[in-house]
């Protein structure tokens, strides 16, 4: 729960912080000086990739979440059961012996986006975020293809 509130708050203060380029960005657009205007477009262009990576940000999150919450009722969620350092670092014979699970389960059945979020939670516990989040993308597709 503490992870959400502050997800919602880099949230809002991500929001605040585009307004003010977005508002900005119209200042400069109204002032006749093509330099002006130059830059006033140029940050409209920077507020407008800016809100395309949250949207896409806060709809993978939203999605790997419902995922999650369908494979918890399911009785399906992987259980964490790697130990870690008091660092937070797993295990790595662990960690790689339940990667090889989760792999072998995804091979034998591509087309669940189940064994895909479980895949997706053995990336992400290995430490390799980018992997785990294409993972979870198929996972995502996979759903809703179906």
């Amino acid at each position: 729960m503490k992870d959400k509130v502050w997800t919602w708050v880099m949230i809002v203060l991500v929001t605040i912080i585009m307004t003010g380029a977005a508002t900005s960005a119209i200042r400069f657009l109204r002032v006749d000086d093509a330099v002006a205007r130059s830059l006033g477009l140029g940050a409209l262009v920077l507020v407008a990739v800016g809100v395309w990576f949250l949207w896409k940000s806060i709809s993978f999150g939203v999605r790997t979440e419902r995922l999650g919450r369908i494979l918890s009722q399911e009785g399906g969620l992987p259980e964490d059961t790697v130990q870690r350092s008091p660092a937070g670092r797993p295990n790595r014979e662990q960690a790689d012996e339940q990667f090889a699970r989760f792999k072998a389960e995804a091979e034998a059945t591509p087309e669940d986006w189940r064994v895909w979020y479980r895949l997706a939670y053995a990336y992400d516990v290995a430490g390799d975020r980018p992997r785990a989040r294409r993972t979870m993308k198929q996972a995502i597709d996979l759903h809703r293809a179906n």
